[in-house]
């Protein structure tokens, strides 16, 4: 059950900040390995972005790849957070005096990240390629030309196999490592100070949306460096042999982006990252929140 309302969250975050990713993907491909002010800036801000894909490519293009999206986020997120979830109710996060442990639940965010990153990969690789693809005039990064999720998984397994589908799985470790272990642990500390303020009542919705607001702001510095990358390294064309043809791996990546981009490249589309990681942390942390106290409502109800 844990898994299940963990994902079911998820979903519901998914479905108001799809548009979001969409303009953020869009946003970490422009100006691909182009040196600043040498290519043409299709996407000036978040905003202009969401008026240019609107009007080019049609407004239903602002949930391009939802199918993919979803598919993604209950299976992460089903996995991580309610890996996280376990490990929380069985108290590996707290010290043996029963205080929150800092170091106990960011191993625990970490270890929970990386499970649902591996296990997901093949879909956010999807997800990826289809945010990704938009009309001639306004595209950015390579193009990828699938029909839909199950048309891109089929054509990628049968060009490149098995392997083809987690192509960039283990480069993708590092960025929900990072994200997982400081979203949540960002989370649960804001969560229980804010409680001990009594500020608001007792396992109240505005504690949980107080402490998601906290946890938005930091996953956003800390996790957009690694979503730039993972962006690029998922969308790179490959070989006949499924090898990368711009980046050889995760570091080769950020240093190449540093390299020809600047320093700021590898924070390309923070705004955009933030206006996405910031909603979806705050509704999926408040949606797993409440979901979990009203089915713990509901069992101690059975008994």
């Amino acid at each position: 059950m844990d898994f299940l309302l963990s994902g079911v969250a998820a979903c519901g975050a998914c479905l108001f900040t799809n548009p979001l990713e969409v303009v953020k993907t869009r946003m970490q491909l422009q100006g691909e390995l182009q040196s600043p002010g040498t290519y043409t800036r299709h996407y000036r801000n978040v905003f202009h972005a969401f008026y240019t894909i609107g009007r080019v490519d049609g407004l239903a293009a602002l949930q391009r790849g939802l199918m993919p999206a979803l598919v993604y986020q209950f299976s992460m997120n089903g996995i991580r957070l309610g890996s996280y979830g376990i490990a929380e109710s069985a108290g590996y996060t707290r010290r043996p005096d029963g205080q929150f442990s800092p170091l106990r639940s960011t191993l625990a965010g970490a270890v929970a990240g990386v499970m649902g990153a591996v296990t997901s990969s093949p879909i956010y690789l999807v997800k990826t390629h289809i945010q990704a693809q938009s009309a001639a005039e306004i595209a950015v990064g390579h193009q990828y030309q699938h029909e839909g999720m199950f048309h891109a998984l089929v054509m990628i397994h049968r060009e490149h196999g098995m392997a083809g589908l987690w192509r960039g799985a283990i480069s993708a470790v590092p960025r929900v490592m990072v994200g997982s272990a400081t979203q949540l642990t960002t989370f649960t500390s804001s969560k229980e100070f804010i409680g001990n303020l009594g500020i608001f009542p007792k396992d109240s919705w505005q504690v949980a949306l107080s402490a998601g607001m906290t946890s938005s702001f930091t996953i956003a510095i800390a996790m957009t460096p690694f979503d730039v990358a993972s962006t690029r390294l998922y969308n790179q064309p490959v070989g006949p042999e499924g090898q990368g043809l711009m980046y050889r791996g995760l570091l080769d990546c950020l240093a190449k982006i540093i390299r020809t981009e600047g320093l700021f490249g590898i924070y390309k589309g923070l705004g955009a990252s933030y206006f996405r990681i910031g909603p979806h942390t705050i509704l999926s942390l408040l949606f797993w929140d409440q979901l979990r106290n009203a089915y713990a409502g509901w069992t101690n109800q059975e008994r």
